[in-house]
C-alpha cells in the first residue's frame, strides 16, 4: 500500500489548486489544454492512481465552483490514470506519459463523454466520436506544454529529485536540514 506523507499530499493539494485556477486558460467545451499539463505532470510526479485522484478532485471542483459539465471528469481521469501507467511502465519516459494522455483523453476519454453528455445530459445531435477531434487537439496542446516543461526539469536534475523527494515524505530534506541545525 502506498504510504501517503505531508509532502505528498502537499503536492497533490497545489496540483489540484493550480489546476483549477488555471483551467479557463484556453478553454472551450470540451478542450481544456491546462488540465492536461496537470495531468501528465501530477503522473510524473506522483503516479498513477494520485494523477488519478488529483484529475477527479480538479473535475469535482471545476463542476461545483464553475458549472462546468461533466467532461470536467470524463475529459481528465482517463488520460490522468493511462498517463501514469505508461510512465511507470515505460519506466520514466516522459513521452509515454504524453502518450498516456493522448490516448486516455483524446480517445477513451472522448468516447466516454458521448453518452454522458447525450443521455446524462440531453445533448442532441451529438455522435460517439463528436469530442474526439477536440479533445485530441486539447492533449496536444497541454501535452506540448507538458513535455517541454518536464524535459527541461529532467534536463536540470530537478525532476528526479522532486520524485525522490516526493516518494520519501521529504525525508531527505529533513535529513540534510538536521544536519545543519545539529
Amino acid at each position: 500500500m502506498k504510504r501517503y506523507n505531508i509532502l505528498r499530499l502537499a503536492v497533490m493539494a497545489m496540483l489540484i489548486a493550480v489546476g483549477v485556477v488555471i483551467s479557463p486558460i484556453l478553454r472551450i467545451e470540451g478542450m481544456c489544454p491546462m488540465a492536461h499539463l496537470i495531468n501528465i505532470t501530477a503522473a510524473v510526479l506522483l503516479g498513477p492512481l494520485d494523477a488519478f485522484l488529483v484529475a477527479l478532485f480538479i473535475g469535482i471542483i471545476r463542476m461545483c465552483a464553475m458549472g462546468i459539465p461533466p467532461l470536467a471528469l470524463t475529459g481528465a481521469v482517463f488520460g490522468a490514470l493511462l498517463s501514469g501507467i505508461l510512465y511507470k511502465v515505460s519506466k520514466g519516459k516522459i513521452w509515454a506519459a504524453v502518450l498516456g494522455e493522448i490516448v486516455g483523453t483524446g480517445i477513451i476519454g472522448a468516447i466516454v463523454s458521448y453518452p454522458v453528455m447525450a443521455f446524462i445530459m440531453g445533448r442532441e445531435g451529438l455522435g460517439w466520436f463528436f469530442y474526439v477531434p477536440s479533445f485530441i487537439c486539447g492533449t496536444l496542446i497541454g501535452g506540448t506544454v507538458a513535455a517541454i516543461v518536464l524535459y527541461r526539469l529532467q534536463h536540470m536534475g530537478a525532476l528526479k529529485k522532486m520524485q525522490t523527494r516526493i516518494a520519501e515524505g521529504g525525508a531527505l530534506w529533513k535529513k540534510k536540514h538536521a544536519k545543519t541545525t545539529a
